[in-house]
């Protein structure tokens, strides 16, 4: 059993952290954890006309964004199982990218990410933010120097995708080839 961590920030993108939490709750060797900052409550309810239950229904354990003390920010949580666990924050906000950037951690959210980093665990940043100021590059390049993923939330057009749901499902793939998780989710055939 894997420990997959997805926390989620306050920028645009819910749904694709709806499909990903969607995928990761369907694969049987994968417990999934799930921490849902103040600022994504607030975009969820305006992209999806929902709150954080939209979210952590689909997780085994839901963890409060205040709550500095719940076991992700603990660096012995990531590594209790036969394998350690990973992060995915979907999406990644610029204020969440330059806290973590930071070492400034705010809530459980950030904490985690910086637990990922120091334990040099797998971290994945899905940022969502155009266009990009020099600062958010910065951090972005402090974060990849520290071992995160940054992978910016670009979709790709080589599947023939015919829905959003088609785009959803292709970068999940993308995410889950990021933390070494197995799928069955398109990829390019050449």
């Amino acid at each position: 059993m894997r420990d997959i961590l997805v926390g989620v920030s306050g920028a645009s993108g819910m749904p694709l952290a709806v499909c990903l939490l969607r995928c990761l709750a369907s694969m049987p060797a994968v417990r999934v954890h799930c921490v849902v900052s103040h600022g994504a409550q607030a975009v969820l309810r305006a992209e999806c006309g929902s709150g954080p239950e939209l979210l952590t229904t689909l997780a085994s354990h839901s963890y409060d964004a205040d709550n500095l003390g719940a076991g992700p920010s603990s660096g012995s949580w990531w590594r209790r199982g036969t394998s350690p666990a990973a992060m995915i924050l979907v999406p990644c906000s610029m204020g969440s990218l330059g806290a973590i950037a930071s070492g400034a951690t705010r809530n459980l959210v950030h904490r985690s990410a910086d637990v990922a980093l120091k334990e040099r665990l797998p971290l994945v940043l899905v940022t969502r933010e155009s266009p990009l100021s020099a600062i958010h590059l910065r951090n972005m390049l402090a974060l990849s120097e520290a071992g995160a993923v940054i992978m910016p939330f670009s979709p790709g057009f080589y599947l023939n995708p015919q829905t959003l749901d088609d785009m959803l499902l292709y970068m999940c793939g993308r995410i889950l080839d990021q933390v070494g998780l197995p799928h069955a989710l398109g990829r390019w055939p050449g």
